[in-house]
């Protein structure tokens, strides 16, 4: 699997070969830097791992900064990547050019917090009547029994704290990649507010 850390930038829009005007979501790759390697003799598996924005090093523990070797600065984010496709050495920093020639990627990222909402804007409940002498007009209406269990089950769509969770975006479609400002773009839309981490891998279910 080939993959990095990226940072959401914003949207634009570009032309295409075919003089087409496509609404693109941009993101930029910071240095990824390469702080092991795992191998198949001493660890069961191959994988590398990577990491992301330097952390202060007296705001790193002891046990955590272990993980770093002594000539590599402690990341804030690291993340191992199994199988990865392309060869690499601990230190070396990784970008876009990684991605090369792929043309679909998975986004995970952090969704835009939303704070707490009701059912209709969360769930996009109906909600009652909105006429005359209506009482029930985006309530959720009843939520158990009056009998036994006499209780409410466990996943009934309630109000609540909305947004602000993990989200995969499956098979967005490369539009261009910018090697020399380590841009990537993208059709589609991309989870999380601007200048948000995000992780971009080559596509699972889509071929290159």
């Amino acid at each position: 699997m080939l993959g990095l850390y990226a940072r959401k930038v914003g949207m634009t829009q570009i032309f295409d070969d075919a003089g087409n005007l496509l609404p693109v979501t941009v993101m930029r790759f910071d240095p990824n830097v390469v702080i092991g390697k795992k191998t198949k003799d001493a660890d069961g598996y191959a994988a590398i791992v990577v990491g992301i924005d330097d952390a202060k090093k007296n705001r790193v523990t002891k046990s955590r900064a272990g993980q770093f070797p002594e000539d590599i600065q402690p990341k804030k984010r690291i993340r191992e990547l199994r199988d990865f496709e392309k060869e690499v050495a601990v230190g070396d920093t990784l970008g876009v050019e990684v991605l090369e020639g792929i043309r679909y990627v998975d986004v995970s990222g952090i969704s835009k917090g939303k704070g707490f909402q009701g059912v209709v804007r969360r769930y996009g409940f109906g909600g009652g009547r909105k006429t005359h002498g209506s009482k029930f007009h985006r309530e959720p209406g009843s939520t158990g029994q009056n009998t036994y269990p006499g209780r409410t089950f466990k996943n009934r769509k309630l109000p609540g704290r909305m947004g602000r969770e993990k989200v995969t975006m499956l098979s967005l479609r490369v539009v261009k990649i910018d090697s020399e400002k380590q841009l990537l773009m993208v059709r589609g839309a991309v989870p999380g507010i601007n200048k948000s981490l995000v992780f971009v891998r080559s596509a699972v279910k889509k071929g290159r």
